[in-house]
């Protein structure tokens, strides 16, 4: 007999396998602005465009990084969705949009229907939390391309926003406020240098249970991503006149995340002391012997999503944020300088970067 595509490594069967077995958790997602169920050629969503007078589409796209080797190492594969998610919308979201809808890719070399559906019903979960609809995707199996047990995660989210109320940075002035929201630990950014700090060099063990940590290493590393979107877009109904700049903390941290909404001869003061940051960057610096700057330029260090606000609603805009969940710290303001960048006080003593 000739050769057929399952004996070559892809199983279509598998395949409608996992399309049923996520498609509950898919349809949980889904308004009534969604016009197809799941398996069609592509996602048909409805737009309601009466609450905006110039509506302008806001779109991202992002993966996990390699957060998911520790997926794939503890075998726990329910909460990286809520990180692909939360990758994307908290990038629009920055800029004032509302998530819309979503999608996401999924590569794999071999098929597993019940591991593809815990993947996707973290991802329903995260679309669920920012009020995403997940209105489309594609599963790949590429069988030789990925080693067994192996995957890769890619997102795609669009949102919405009246063009008069974009958040671009333009209006942040000197004397504004910094404000840092909570994270939930190193979110999905700075892994590599994580995992050889930690293990590499350290020589920890994923199931390690360290002091001062409420899991073991490998599930304190793997907690999802924080999604903001619920409580600022709350925030920003009220005071969007207030809050001039948004940044979403991830790759580059603090320092490089900051900067890229400045406008030029403005610069941010921050101090690291202002907020509570989790044992957990502690530790990682201690296992690496890594230096305090290189720590503030590659992870959030505690804070996964900064606003940048007038002061003079200060009280009333850190009131809503509470009261929506979060945890705002006021960890520094804005201030004139000759061009634009950073100064980040680290122990007392001020360092600054251009």
């Amino acid at each position: 007999m000739g050769l057929n595509y399952k004996e070559s490594g892809v199983d279509i069967d598998a395949g409608k396998k996992a399309v049923n077995l996520m498609k509950k958790d898919v349809e949980a997602t889904h308004g009534p602005e969604v016009l197809n169920s799941l398996g069609g050629f592509g996602g048909l969503f409805q737009l309601d465009l009466g609450k905006y007078e110039k509506p302008v589409l806001v779109s991202g796209t992002d993966g996990v990084g390699t957060k998911l080797k520790l997926a794939f190492k503890l075998d726990k594969h329910d909460s990286i969705g809520i990180d692909l998610v939360a990758m994307s919308v908290n990038d629009i979201l920055a800029q004032g949009a509302k998530p819309l809808f979503f999608l996401d890719y999924l590569a794999t070399g071999k098929l597993e229907p019940e591991k593809t559906a815990q993947i996707v019903r973290g991802i329903a979960l995260g679309c669920q939390e920012s009020s995403a609809a997940l209105i489309g995707g594609e599963t790949a199996e590429m069988a030789g391309f990925y080693k067994d047990g192996e995957y890769d995660l890619a997102g795609f989210a669009v949102g919405i926003v009246d063009r008069s109320k974009i958040i671009t940075g333009q209006n942040i002035k000197e004397g504004n406020l910094i404000i840092g929201l909570a994270s939930n630990g190193l979110h999905s950014n700075g892994f590599t240098l994580a995992r050889a700090a930690l293990f590499n060099k350290a020589g920890y063990d994923y199931q390690e249970k360290i002091p001062g940590l409420e899991n073991n290493l490998g599930e304190e590393l793997l907690k999802p991503t924080r999604i903001y979107v619920k409580s600022v877009l709350s925030t920003l109904e009220d005071y969007y006149l207030s809050i001039n700049g948004i940044a979403h903390i991830t790759g580059g941290g603090l320092i490089e995340n900051i900067i890229r909404i400045l406008p030029e001869q403005l610069a941010a003061e921050i101090d690291s002391s202002k907020w509570e940051q989790q044992k957990i960057f502690k530790i990682i610096q201690e296992a690496g012997k890594i230096d305090d700057f290189e720590m503030l330029r590659t992870f959030n260090m505690g804070i996964g999503m900064v606003l940048i606000i007038d002061p003079s609603d200060k009280k009333e805009i850190m009131s809503e944020l509470k009261a929506q969940g979060e945890s705002p710290y006021q960890i520094g303001e804005i201030e004139k300088s000759q061009d634009y960048g950073m100064k980040i006080k680290i122990a007392g003593e001020i360092i600054e970067m251009g």
